[in-house]
């Protein structure tokens, strides 16, 4: 008999054996409210209460994970697939409980404040998010990759992400100064200031926001103002279900943008939601920015 290989055999079995009894240690993060969210095990079954959220599951690579997403969750197409809970105004606690998730992924701007208050009825731990920045998203790819036990998965996706937003920036920024008006929506005219997502994609391409400095996130302005600011590029997003509608901007021949034919209109998708596809969509605005310049 081999003694030794013997020995080698049953010791090796006892680990194995050790290790699958042993607990998992218990997982810390802190949330963007500045909670501490602690998960005894990886999260198994989780509910995404925002589009972007359910996303960002994915490309943290657990999108086999979730189990209920908010409506609009359309990428990638598995999202699509999955039980629909609610949306922004009303979510379904019942639906969510009979889904029997052990961790909820909530929108805290973009759920309304008392369909919140009644989550914590479900006993569940909530991990809360608020994103700002491509830092900010990169980082909470880091934190969704330690909830699920997928950190490889997404820690590359964010350092790739934010590898890519620096190389964009680079390229981009140093660029002569082009005046753009982004169009979020036609009938009132709307348009973003520098708090929003977009006017950081605006500034990396070497743009300027001509209404940068308005008080609110989503301003509402009048013709007369967006016609006196003269951008040299007008850009909106659209989509199957949403079209360009930047018609209207013909009638002002004297605005740069209309004389020179820079009505632009980009996929709305990738530049709505703080998930990597974002940096897509910054490179399309970058090269629509620079056609202004040429």
């Amino acid at each position: 008999m081999n003694r030794p290989g013997a020995w080698l055999a049953a010791t090796g079995l006892a680990l194995a054996i050790v290790a699958r009894a042993a607990p998992a240690a218990p997982l810390t993060v802190r949330d963007d409210s500045g909670q501490t969210l602690t998960l005894p095990a990886p999260a198994q079954r989780a509910v995404a209460l925002s589009p972007h959220l359910a996303e960002l599951v994915f490309a943290a690579g657990a999108g086999d994970r979730l189990v209920g997403v908010m409506r609009f969750s359309a990428y990638p197409p598995a999202a699509a697939r999955l039980p629909v809970i609610g949306d922004a105004f009303a979510i379904n606690v019942e639906a969510i409980a009979a889904l029997k998730p052990d961790l909820l992924l909530l929108w805290q701007s973009g759920v309304n404040p008392r369909q919140q208050q009644r989550l914590p009825v479900l006993g569940l731990p909530i991990y809360r998010n608020e994103i700002h920045s491509v830092e900010a998203m990169a980082e909470t790819l880091r934190r969704l990759g330690r909830l699920f036990g997928t950190s490889a998965v997404a820690d590359a996706a964010a350092a790739q992400t934010e590898a890519r937003w620096t190389a964009l920036r680079a390229r981009y920024a140093r660029r002569t100064p082009v005046r753009v008006f982004y169009q979020l929506w036609h009938d009132p005219l709307m348009t973003v200031n520098r708090n929003h997502l977009i006017d950081q994609a605006i500034s990396a391409c070497g743009g300027i926001n001509v209404f940068a400095q308005q008080p609110t996130l989503t301003p509402t302005v009048s013709w007369e103002a967006a016609v006196a600011a003269d951008p040299q590029v007008v850009l909106t997003g659209s989509g199957p279900e949403a079209p360009p509608r930047l018609e209207p901007w013909r009638r002002f021949q004297r605005v740069a943008a209309v004389r020179n034919d820079r009505l632009i209109a980009l996929d709305g998708h990738r530049l709505a939601l703080m998930t990597p596809r974002f940096v897509d969509g910054a490179q399309a605005l970058c090269e629509a920015i620079d056609s202004a310049r040429r």
